[in-house]
């Protein structure tokens, strides 16, 4: 799809307005998704860059008198247009812009990972609960159709009840980023890529794990992990008795999947990125030991930015039917709690 579709979409006043806070990479797709949504419109932007700023807002037909510096973000309040906002910035800014947004009237879709500790995550959804506001974190995942397939058939009992997991993502970062630093990441790349992993793990069993282990390591030395660590790899154990063991690296190109092992069969899809998921494996025509396996080998045609419009639509529904999102700020919580408890056991130091 593409902003030429929207013919067919609500009219403005029937569609969530949204103020996105940071226009930065991920805000690139965010943004494009929004101009493909039936139900969600931009209406306000913020940064700390007018010029870029200026830019966006003529793209996507932002008032320019809606276009707000950090310093003035909670003007954001008085604007009627602004329903919610999406917040797009470094992980250790997202706990106080949420709750900035919420005290402002705002409803909130947050990023990944929503925020650099379980405490503030907690905060986020104090503060969200208190002013009545629906909290949303942005995984964008959980509608994306071939990871909605493998979650079905683990649900159906299709691919018999799960005995491991294995699930790995990373990259070889960039001099200069933003993210391998304390003060604006929180931590290394388990706090950016490797969340996906924890995330997978904790869908597909349908629980909380009951222990968690893990080893951090830096391998090069050239400037670049002199506050976080390079490498993280970890084990889970939930109280199914499944396993899962996840790595993610800041270090590799290491390219994102995960793979499920049930006791009729397993399944396996691969990339965590924005198009182009692939799954691959075998599971049981009925969920019994003795039925009949039937192969799965599909790649999803959807293509980047429908992930976002999936993401926005679903939390505009949330807000225009009073519904609650499928991961609200509990569920950022709960993988908040899971880094906790992998750099505790590992005995790296995140504050």
């Amino acid at each position: 799809m593409n902003a030429a579709t929207r013919s067919w979409a609500a009219p403005d006043t029937q569609r969530v307005g949204y103020c996105v806070i940071g226009l930065g990479r991920i805000a690139a797709h965010f943004l494009a998704g929004v101009a493909n949504s039936q139900s969600s419109r931009v209406t306000a932007l913020v940064s700390g860059h007018r010029d870029k700023a200026e830019r966006v807002a003529a793209q996507y037909g932002v008032p320019m008198d809606s276009i707000y510096s950090y310093e003035e973000f909670d003007r954001i309040g008085a604007n009627r247009n602004i329903d919610a906002v999406y917040v797009a910035l470094p992980n250790s800014m997202h706990a106080e812009y949420t709750m900035r947004a919420a005290r402002a009237g705002k409803h909130v879709l947050c990023e990944k990972p929503m925020a650099i500790s379980s405490a503030e995550c907690r905060q986020m959804i104090e503060a969200c609960t208190v002013a009545r506001v629906k909290l949303m974190i942005a995984y964008r995942l959980h509608d994306e159709p071939i990871t909605l397939k493998a979650l079905a058939l683990v649900k159906s009992g299709q691919l018999g009840p799960l005995q491991a997991m294995e699930a790995a993502n990373g990259f070889n970062i960039k001099p200069g980023e933003w993210r391998y630093t304390k003060a604006l990441g929180g931590g290394g790349s388990l706090f950016d890529v490797g969340i996906y992993c924890i995330n997978a793990f904790r869908m597909f069993a349908g629980g909380e794990p009951s222990d968690c282990h893990g080893q951090v390591s830096t391998m090069d030395h050239d400037g670049r992990f002199k506050e976080v660590e390079e490498n993280v790899s970890w084990l889970m154990r939930f109280p199914s008795g499944a396993l899962a063991t996840g790595a993610s690296t800041y270090g590799a190109d290491m390219s994102g999947y995960y793979r499920l092992h049930g006791a009729y069969g397993w399944l396996e899809v691969g990339s965590y990125t924005y198009q182009g998921q692939h799954i691959q494996g075998r599971y049981a025509e009925e969920p019994t030991r003795d039925a009949k396996r039937i192969d799965i080998d599909e790649t999803s045609d959807e293509l980047d930015p429908m992930q976002f419009v999936r993401e926005a639509d679903h939390f505009a529904e949330c807000i225009l039917q009073n519904k609650t999102p499928k991961t609200p700020g509990e569920e950022g919580l709960a993988d908040l709690r899971c880094i906790e408890a992998i750099y505790r056991s590992a005995g790296a130091l995140l504050s």
